[in-house]
């Protein structure tokens, strides 16, 4: 029944990754964590979930996500053949399970879990996709953040190594975290954009807005270079010119579907309109996670 519930639990989170609406079950046996070296004792772990970075210092470790936990022994594994030293910090970079599933495994080994306050808040209390309708109930206490911020940037130490954390106020949620690396030109973005050119979900019965995903995308195409390395919560390694082309669609989508909205017309009118018609031939993987979308950008604008 664990496996079962794991299993279920994991189909549901990954919908919030993207918008691929079919699921399967996942074996975890057969998941395998493969790492990237982005130079300067810094890499990208994937697996199962959002990806997770690493970054080494002199005496511990700072680690951005933690993805599912029946997979935080093989993250485990794969950390310590990067480095023996401790994890001392964890950044969460939102609340959906396939990015915080581990924390709870990692605090016990005395990991400090950081996060945007929502976030704890989210977890504690539990959540409702707003496009499902699916429920995720409250984590235990073990799994809440130990050490939360409310808003613009904070910046831990561990070793030499500086993270600076930034929120990005009502995005992909209402608690999402950027981590950027200076000293290695390292941006995690969790899942606010992917790689993976594709939609990515706007959670907005947890606080998701398009509008938030423009901003955090205009800001982060100031950050970057074009030796930026940015570990997005999907998909593989990224560059400023991936932001780039993410950042267009969302200030299309956000545009065509504010239009319709401004005119007055309902949800499902917006939906049978197509509106991202042909965004949808390269960004959509079917008409369901096509509507989706627009269904989930629509909804941004019944925020106040």
């Amino acid at each position: 029944m664990y496996k079962t519930t794991l299993a279920a639990f994991a189909a549901t989170t990954v919908l919030f990754a993207g918008s691929a609406m079919a699921q399967q079950p996942v074996d975890w046996d057969k998941i395998q964590i493969k790492t990237t070296d982005l130079g300067n004792k810094t890499y990208m772990l994937e697996g199962q979930g959002g990806n997770i970075t690493v970054a080494v210092g002199t005496d511990g470790i700072i680690m951005v996500d933690t993805q599912f936990a029946p997979l935080s022994d093989k993250i485990k594994a794969a950390i310590k053949a990067i480095s023996p030293l401790p994890i001392k910090y964890i950044v969460n970079t939102h609340f959906h399970g396939d990015h915080t599933g581990g924390d709870a495994n990692f605090q016990k080994d005395g990991a400090i879990v950081i996060a945007q306050d929502n976030i704890r808040l989210r977890l504690a209390g539990g959540t409702t996709n707003g496009t499902t309708g699916n429920k995720t109930p409250p984590v235990g206490a073990d799994a809440l953040p130990t050490e939360t911020y409310f808003g613009g940037s904070k910046t831990i130490e561990v070793g030499g190594r500086k993270a600076i954390i930034t929120h990005v106020y009502n995005a992909h949620t209402d608690g999402d975290s950027a981590v950027y690396f200076p000293d290695a030109n390292v941006l995690c973005t969790g899942d606010v954009m992917n790689n993976r050119h594709r939609y990515q979900q706007v959670d907005f019965a947890n606080g998701g807005d398009i509008r938030g995903m423009i901003r955090g995308t205009n800001a982060w195409l100031k950050l970057a270079n074009d030796n930026t390395k940015i570990v997005v919560g999907h998909g593989g390694l990224a560059k400023k010119s991936d932001i780039a082309a993410y950042n267009e669609m969302v200030k299309t989508a956000r545009e065509r579907v504010e239009k319709l909205f401004n005119e007055g017309k309902s949800e499902a009118e917006v939906i049978a309109a197509k509106p991202l018609a042909d965004l949808d031939k390269t960004w959509a993987d079917n008409q369901q996670a096509a509507d989706a979308f627009v269904k989930q950008v629509y909804n941004s604008f019944l925020r106040s």
